[in-house]
C-alpha cells in the first residue's frame, strides 16, 4: 500500500464527515430569503438542463437524468409538506425535513466523490477518463439532487408569495 491510498483512506471518511457536520447545521432552521431561495432555483436548474443539453442525441442517458430529476421532485413535495413554516414579528422562517434534504445531498456527494476516486485510480493508465454524463447512476445522483433542492427552492417562493397575498388582502 502507497502513501497515497493510506490518504485517500483516510482523508474520504474525514471529507464525508466534514460534509454532513457542515449539511446538518444548514438543515436548522432558517430566515426564509427570497434572493436565496430565486438563486437556488436558478442554479438546481441549470444543473439539470446543462447536462440535458448535452445529452440530447443519447435518449437512454437523458432519460436517466429525467428519472432522477423526477423522483427529485417527488422527494422535495413530501420535504415541503413536512418543513416548519413560520412567521413572527421577525420575518418569516422555516424548518427543512432535514432528514430527507441531508440523504438526498450525502447521496450526490458520494457519487462525486467516487468519481473523483475513480479519475485518481485511472491516472496515468491507458484508460480514457469517463466523462460525468458516461455514467447511469452519476445522472440519477444529479437528477435527484438538482430535482430535490431545485424544487425545493420553487415551493419556498410559493410558500412566500402566498403569505404576500395573503398580507396584502389583510
Amino acid at each position: 500500500m502507497n502513501i497515497q491510498t493510506i490518504a485517500l483512506l483516510v482523508l474520504v471518511p474525514l471529507l464525508m464527515w466534514r460534509v454532513y457536520a457542515r449539511l446538518k447545521r444548514m438543515m436548522a432552521r432558517q430566515r426564509s430569503v427570497m434572493s436565496r431561495h430565486w438563486t437556488g432555483l436558478a442554479v438546481f436548474t441549470a444543473m439539470v438542463l446543462v447536462p440535458g443539453s448535452e445529452l440530447v442525441g443519447q435518449l437512454a442517458s437523458l432519460g436517466w437524468l429525467a428519472v432522477g430529476t423526477a423522483a427529485g421532485i417527488g422527494y422535495a413535495v413530501w420535504a415541503l409538506r413536512e418543513t416548519r413554516y413560520e412567521v413572527t414579528p421577525e420575518g418569516y422562517f422555516f424548518t427543512p425535513f432535514a432528514r430527507l434534504g441531508m440523504l438526498v445531498a450525502m447521496l450526490f456527494v458520494g457519487r462525486i466523490i467516487y468519481v473523483g476516486l475513480e479519475i485518481f485510480v485511472n491516472q496515468g493508465t491507458a484508460n480514457s477518463l469517463p466523462r460525468f454524463t458516461d455514467s447511469p447512476l452519476t445522472l440519477i445522483c444529479l437528477g435527484v439532487f438538482a430535482g430535490y433542492f431545485g424544487a425545493y427552492s420553487a415551493g419556498m417562493l410559493r410558500w412566500r408569495y402566498a403569505m404576500k397575498k395573503a398580507a396584502a388582502s389583510e
